[in-house]
């Protein structure tokens, strides 16, 4: 059972540079998609097509997974070496049976083993973040969310850059789906009364603005740099 305890949260993340920054960087390393292991062109001989500043979907997830079930198990407890048995509750244990090799190893004065076949009432809770690329590939989140990190207006400026908007290729459902998946982890095989139950935390798009240039090299070859505008970043 999914419970949806937020909306939808539209972070968007404020550049650390602007085009003209952006520009510098790319100068500096134009020629980077154009090299080879033998070669590597003159700077000169790379320009740059177009430079386009874009809003990437970073999707994240946070939830938490509960449970509580009972499974089988077997606990031993030491007793002295003259107990052949203990009784407990409606059920009498009988001591573990020696080998004639362990026997004579360990003499009269050695421990004596009970194993107690029982049930144990196991309780689970685990919880998670799950981040997601606008390709859908699970990554590590590495921006800060604060106030001084975020725009004011998010919905504002991505409906201004509408073009340069790229949106999330996972949904949301396959993205909670996942992190249940994450969350909920293998149980054993002998269990009943399985009672649990999965609480979705939050839901966000942070969108990320990424600088994003075409450059023309030595045979109109074409190469592509990309450029973390909050980390100041070549991706």
């Amino acid at each position: 059972m999914v419970k949806v305890t937020h909306d939808v949260k539209i972070i968007v993340l404020r550049k650390n540079i602007d085009e003209d920054d952006a520009m510098g960087i790319v100068d500096q390393k134009k020629t980077g998609p154009f090299k080879s292991l033998l070669s590597r062109p003159k700077k000169e001989d790379v320009h740059v097509h177009s430079m386009k500043l874009y809003y990437e979907c970073l999707l994240t997830v946070s939830g938490k997974y509960m449970a509580d079930y009972f499974r089988k198990a077997t606990h031993s407890i030491s007793v002295d070496s003259n107990v052949s048995e203990i009784s407990l509750g409606d059920g009498v244990f009988p001591v573990r049976s020696k080998s004639g090799i362990k026997k004579a190893f360990v003499g009269k004065r050695g421990k004596n083993k009970i194993d107690l076949k029982l049930e144990e009432h196991v309780f689970v809770e685990d919880e998670d973040k799950l981040t997601f690329d606008h390709h859908g590939r699970d990554i590590k989140f590495l921006f800060k969310i604060d106030s001084k990190t975020v725009e004011n207006y998010p919905q504002r400026l991505l409906e201004k850059n509408q073009a340069n908007v790229k949106k999330s290729e996972t949904t949301h459902a396959a993205a909670i789906a996942k992190l249940q998946l994450h969350l909920k982890k293998p149980l054993e095989s002998d269990v009943r009364a399985l009672n649990d139950k999965f609480v979705l935390k939050e839901i966000a798009e942070v969108y990320v603005p990424i600088f994003e240039a075409r450059l023309i090299g030595p045979k109109k070859k074409v190469g592509i740099i990309r450029i973390d505008a909050v980390r100041k970043k070549v991706l």
